[in-house]
């Protein structure tokens, strides 16, 4: 694909974006429905995707799903150590560390990722990008959570790993381990639902940014240090290292190399509201990176 046929793609997602933050502005979306909408997506068509992604007339290969699991957990291994010491040499506030280093380490997988590998690297790519994304989601509430409280008072919950996306990735991972046909009279329901799931999102995350104060948008030069190191350094170094050591198919190091850049996870604000911390600098963080990442996005997929 492209430059021109991402940006494109881009393009087409960002504009979703745009629609999700006009209807924010102008009341068509509230809190509540937005609040209903993530709980719908979250819990039904999200997973509904993932599943699908197994169902068309190409079924992903089995063969790479214990590379991917290999290849996600390397990757957080990899995030974490860099997250945890990086914003040390930021000059932030001692406080505000956590912060940076959430902001480094999480990208936004669920929301924007699944559209982008989809719209770049096929349906079925949602399927390796769900599996790539098992570390991230376990490390978000083990580490994530303890960056932002700056404090070991938050534990991880088992019950996380049986989340209803979760749940659609060892449904998606059993599908193909053993080459489970399916009927179109049970897969159109799934890809019906599923495709619910990438406007769904994007106007989710247009309506957050129009409620994010015009006072707050505006970044420091810090905010904008780590919008490059999470939007292009971090995905290339990660990148180069598979690369180097070439060991991993091309298509696992690509997806995981797309996932990694994403602009800041949205469950960072939302840690910081149950976590009782100040969430201007992870709003900002998350409203640069998200518009920054309709460059960035071409930028990195054309040097895979």
């Amino acid at each position: 694909m492209d430059f021109n046929t991402i940006l494109e793609q881009m393009a087409v997602l960002f504009t979703v974006v745009i629609a999700g933050y006009i209807s924010g502005k102008c009341k068509l979306m509230d809190q509540t429905l937005s609040k209903k909408l993530s709980a719908l997506i979250i819990n039904l068509t999200c997973p509904c995707l993932i599943i699908a992604s197994t169902m068309g007339d190409k079924m992903p290969e089995r063969s790479l799903i214990v590379p991917l699991l290999i290849v996600s957990t390397l990757t957080y291994v990899i995030l974490l150590c860099i997250a945890s010491y990086l914003p040390k040499w930021f000059g932030v506030k001692k406080e505000e560390e956590g912060i940076y280093s959430f902001m480094l380490a999480f990208g936004n997988v669920g929301f924007i990722g699944y559209p982008v590998v989809s719209s770049i690297f096929g349906p079925e790519a949602v399927f390796y990008a769900s599996v790539l994304n098992v570390a991230n989601t376990f490390c978000v509430f083990v580490w994530g959570a303890q960056f932002i409280a700056g404090k070991d008072e938050e534990h991880f919950h088992w019950n996380r790993l049986i989340s209803p996306a979760m749940i659609g990735t060892y449904i998606s991972i059993i599908i193909v381990a053993i080459s489970l046909p399916t009927p179109q009279v049970l897969s159109r329901p799934f890809i019906l639902i599923g495709n619910i799931t990438v406007p769904g999102s994007l106007l989710i995350i247009g309506y957050s940014i129009s409620q994010i104060p015009s006072r707050k948008m505006a970044g420091s030069p810090r905010i904008f240090l780590m919008a490059v190191l999470r939007l292009i350094i971090l995905p290339l170094f990660v990148m180069t290292i598979f690369k180097t050591i070439n060991v991993f198919d091309d298509k696992i190091v690509n997806i995981n190399t797309m996932i990694i850049a994403m602009p800041v996870a949205s469950f960072g604000t939302m840690l910081c509201f149950k976590l009782g911390k100040d969430e201007t600098i992870m709003a900002q963080g998350t409203f640069i990176t998200t518009l920054l990442s309709l460059l960035t996005i071409p930028l990195v997929s054309l040097l895979l």
